[in-house]
């Protein structure tokens, strides 16, 4: 690239039309008028902008994954039930979602390979997929895509 310091990422959250959040992200090279150019189409655009710094994850997918994977390990252990995991985030903290409701919708074999190279590139194992998802997975559990993951799924 000739000039480094016009680039910047976006990472917008489905469905794009409802979700208020876009994610800038910046690396050391980006130029204050990139970026600020940036903030104002989102905010034209009625997004509402972070900026993170070019690191794996990010910081919405770096949360949202090992929270994903925690609720994951929940219900490996016996914990709870997925819908009620899902119920204690949606009511006890406001998510719009629970994690393992989102885990179906993403699909969990996405959720998994991302769950390896975050656990690989940060060293971290909160990001090392649990048993439970590698079984699903190769049963061919995908989630919505495939009809029954955490959760049944009309075709």
């Amino acid at each position: 690239m000739s000039d480094p310091g016009r680039v910047v990422g976006t990472h917008f959250f489905n469905p794009v039309h409802i979700m208020a959040l876009l994610e800038i992200v910046v690396t050391d090279t980006t130029r204050p008028g990139v970026l600020g150019a940036i903030r104002d189409f989102g905010e034209r655009i009625g997004k509402e902008a972070i900026v993170v710094r070019d690191f794996p994850g990010f910081a919405t997918s770096r949360l949202g994954v090992c929270l994903g994977m925690e609720a994951i390990r929940m219900v490996e252990q016996g914990v709870a039930s997925p819908e009620d995991i899902d119920k204690a985030m949606v009511l006890g903290y406001r998510h719009p979602i629970g994690p393992l409701k989102l885990s179906d919708l993403v699909g969990l074999d996405v959720r998994m390979h991302i769950g390896e190279y975050l656990a690989k590139e940060l060293g971290n194992p909160a990001f090392e997929p649990p048993a439970l998802m590698r079984k699903m997975v190769a049963e061919g559990r995908l989630g919505k895509k495939t009809g029954r993951g955490f959760y049944d799924w009309p075709t």
